[in-house]
């Protein structure tokens, strides 16, 4: 009996998000005969090596593939997502280890780092003070350039699948992009951070169309304050509303389960999950007109 195999690859996955989208996705039942892969990508190569083997024990990968029975299996890849480098290398041997890529999850971020507004030290005057700072924009190399990386890579390898036949739509495969509800509305608390998830979002949507043609599905994910280490140990966390990372789990198991739903931004909001819907066109010619460069096939 021949046993199907399907690939994943979670950018950041050693920890917050995307370590409980893997815990999720290595629990959830498969058809027999199916062998999941996740192959958990991070920059730190000490929690990422410490993830793996507790997810080997806590999983207990001791099934063969060969054997024909349903079983998950991880690897870890340590990767900088803001180089186009260690990525690339990272998803080539992922690919050449497992014959395929089926679905990527372009998670990896940092919070905020500098600002752009003016600092007392800019605002000195005298010979050789008061000049301006080169702002630091290692947030959107990493929230936005190494989500940009992982799309592109993920186009590619999973471009090469065949479409499945086993839904109504077919589908190569799917990327999901975390954004965040700093994405949808403004976030003075952190400009830049607030940049790079606005652009996700626009890239999640503006790509969808162009990638439904290629049966791959890409949507993105917008959660407000998540719970992850960090959230449950600052007391300042335990004054907000906390979306529990259920709430997560949920809506990435229904965004792979339709491959129908794409350009989709999924709002995590306490138990919620809720699709962000673009603005409409403030006129019809608007909306004409990106129809026209649609149609023109450049900009």
């Amino acid at each position: 009996m021949s046993t199907s195999k399907r690939t994943i690859i979670v950018t950041g996955g050693a920890s917050g998000i995307g370590l409980g989208i893997t815990r999720s996705l290595a629990s959830q039942s498969q058809p027999n005969n199916t062998h999941i892969h996740i192959s958990i990508f991070d920059i730190n190569r000490t929690a990422g090596l410490e993830v793996l083997s507790a997810l080997n024990k806590e999983f207990s990968t001791t099934a063969n593939i060969d054997t024909g029975s349903s079983s998950v299996s991880f690897s870890f890849k340590h990767c900088d997502v803001s180089s186009w480098e260690s990525q690339a290398a990272a998803f080539e041997q992922v690919y050449a280890e497992q014959g395929r890529i089926d679905v990527v999850f372009a998670n990896a971020g940092i919070t905020e780092k500098g600002t752009l507004l003016v600092s007392e030290e800019e605002r000195e005057e005298g010979e050789g003070k008061g000049k301006p700072v080169k702002p630091d924009l290692r947030t959107l190399d990493v929230n936005l350039v190494g989500v940009i990386y992982s799309v592109k890579l993920a186009i590619y390898y999973i471009s090469k699948n065949e479409p499945s036949t086993t839904s109504s739509t077919a589908s190569k495969g799917s990327i999901l992009c975390t954004a965040s509800n700093a994405g949808l509305y403004p976030f003075p608390i952190a400009p830049i951070y607030s940049t790079a998830k606005h652009a996700i979002i626009g890239l999640v949507r503006s790509l969808a169309r162009s990638l439904k043609k290629e049966n791959i599905q890409i949507n993105a994910l917008a959660p407000a304050v998540i719970e992850t280490n960090i959230s449950s140990d600052l007391a300042l966390f335990k004054s907000m509303v906390i979306t529990p990372m259920s709430t997560a789990t949920r809506a990435v198991a229904q965004l792979l389960a339709d491959p129908g739903l794409t350009g989709k931004v999924a709002e995590l909001h306490g138990e919620n999950v809720t699709f962000a819907e673009p603005p409409p066109y403030v006129d019809e010619n608007s909306g004409r007109n990106i129809e026209m460069f649609w149609t023109l096939g450049y900009a």
